[in-house]
């Protein structure tokens, strides 16, 4: 999992208290990732991390265990604590918190939304390859993180997380509803093809050296996927509990 995350979140923490002063002033949220989970958001995360943004992600979520979890369960219950669950990140992109979008710009009205997308038809195809593949969505509803994955995921989906139309359709919906509901000036609906510049200039920040990050990590993500159904998560991942 290390390899994913070119910039440990430790180092971008402390670039991060650099940049923005003391830590208690950027604890809270100041970027909402809106985009579904295969749209670029490892690479954006990536960005994001070199541009001084701590960064929550599936990658951090999951290794935190069922406590976690159950945070979002509640979260969906209509009880959130949101401080508690981005604990140390100022931004967050994927699943689980892009289904949560609208929710999370109302809590923190300063964030600025970036909204990934990607050709739809790829989306499906990369989805059912990796984080909707028929076998990993067979296995979770057995498992300890089943209920977390439904109330976050899987029912934003209809639970239909194999129907082709029914997926691309929601991913239009998705969009339009992200247009609908964020402020144009807060929202920057962005393909990460496009690069540095765009989303340099939405965040306000200078351009950094370098190319922006392409990850693909599709290896990566099958063969987590596969030691979580061979072991179960608490194997894999590491939490205590």
């Amino acid at each position: 999992m290390g390899s994913l995350n070119p910039l440990d979140g430790t180092a971008a923490r402390i670039y991060a208290l650099c940049c923005y002063g003391a830590e208690d002033e950027i604890i809270s949220l100041q970027i909402i990732g809106s985009g579904f989970g295969r749209t670029g958001t490892m690479s954006l995360k990536t960005a994001l991390e070199q541009l001084g943004f701590p960064c929550y992600h599936m990658l951090e979520c999951f290794p935190q265990g069922p406590a976690h979890w159950k945070m979002w369960e509640q979260a969906l219950q209509g009880n959130p604590d949101w401080e508690a669950i981005f604990d140390g990140f100022t931004a967050t992109v994927d699943f689980p918190a892009n289904t949560s979008f609208a929710e999370l710009a109302e809590a923190y009205p300063d964030a600025k939304v970036i909204h990934t997308v990607r050709d739809p038809e790829k989306w499906f195809t990369s989805t059912q390859n990796t984080i909707f593949g028929k076998e990993w969505i067979k296995f979770l509803p057995s498992s300890e993180a089943g209920p977390f994955m439904s109330a976050t995921i899987n029912n934003y989906f209809d639970d239909r997380m194999h129907d082709h139309d029914h997926l691309i359709k929601r991913f239009h919906e998705h969009t339009e509803r992200v247009k609908a509901t964020i402020a144009p000036e807060r929202l920057l609906v962005f393909e990460v093809a496009q690069g540095w510049e765009p989303l340099c200039e939405f965040l306000g920040v200078p351009v950094p050296d370098g190319e922006f990050p392409n990850i693909n990590e599709t290896p990566a993500v099958q063969g987590l996927l596969r030691a979580v159904m061979d072991q179960g998560f608490q194997a894999v991942l590491g939490y205590e509990g």
